[in-house]
């Protein structure tokens, strides 16, 4: 079980997405075998605001677990899904010999009224971890936010809901995205004052484009520390030389983890095998 491996040895760990359209899967599966020559110890992979992709991500997390044999781990929201939408899912997982969830409150859809997003099952990811535990087998994990998550008023609110994470039966949690470790070791240090004892994967996203800091970076509410914010300043503009500096800082971002005792990385790889296998070489080398 991924619970164990922490115990034993760092890991490391992707994120993927699972394609938008029914025709792009061949080219995912390939995405797949790409970083699966990486041999990570676990995939997560993601699915659409509201569970709106859940069928897609069973998918492809069934083709890493049993083609590539190695631990998928699904995501599952339950901000547009009722009870049933997760008993459904987590048989197919059953069926599909994945036993590991990312449980995860979600975005709200944009087409849910204020009456759905009102009365729907589960106000919160740790509701949803009850109920899983309560009536399905699965394993889950948690997401955590080194900065705290942006709708609590206080990082001591949000620690108290993710020690609530870890009571419902979290048994890792997986971070967002963050670009200055000082936040991260902080964080670290206020979760174990907390009673947090499971174990906690930082997680990684090279920024190999500017548009990138208006999209992902922005929906993340992670701060933009000067030296990143030079590096796109400097480099902006010319696509390469962005991709090449990207990466150098997200190398240089492990490396301090590791060297500060932070040994489990999760790198948020978007669907880019060649950038994920050049961070990987250059940090496991």
């Amino acid at each position: 079980m991924l619970q164990n491996m922490f115990e034993h040895k760092p890991t490391l760990s992707f994120e993927v997405f699972p394609p938008k359209k029914d025709g792009d899967f061949e080219s995912a599966f390939q995405v797949m075998d790409a970083l699966g020559k990486l041999s990570p110890d676990f995939i997560s992979v993601t699915y659409g605001a509201g569970g709106s992709r859940a069928g897609k991500t069973v998918e492809i997390a069934s083709y890493i677990r049993n083609t590539l044999g190695i631990d998928a781990v699904a995501h599952m929201t339950c901000v547009g899904s009722r009870k049933e939408d997760l008993l459904r899912i987590a048989g197919e997982l059953k069926r599909h010999n994945i036993s590991h969830c990312l449980a995860l409150r979600g975005d709200r859809p944009k087409d849910m009224s204020d009456e759905q997003f009102a009365s729907r099952d589960f106000a919160h990811a740790n509701d949803m971890m009850d109920f899983l535990r309560e009536h399905t087998d699965l394993h889950m994990a948690g997401a955590c936010y080194p900065e705290k998550h942006f709708e609590s008023f206080s990082m001591e609110s949000d620690l108290n809901h993710l020690k609530r994470k870890q009571e419902a039966g979290a048994e890792f949690f997986i971070s967002q995205l963050f670009f200055d470790n000082d936040y991260y070791y902080s964080f670290l240090e206020k979760a174990a004052r907390k009673g947090i004892t499971v174990p906690f994967c930082a997680g990684i996203m090279p920024i190999t484009s500017a548009g990138q800091l208006g999209t992902t970076v922005t929906l993340s509410g992670s701060s933009i520390p000067k030296a990143l914010a030079n590096l796109i300043a400097a480099y902006g503009d010319n696509k390469e030389d962005m991709r090449k500096a990207g990466i150098d800082y997200a190398i240089r971002q492990i490396r301090d983890l590791q060297e500060n005792g932070v040994n489990d990385i999760h790198i948020y790889a978007m669907n880019k095998p060649k950038t994920t296998a050049e961070i990987v070489a250059a940090i496991y080398r």
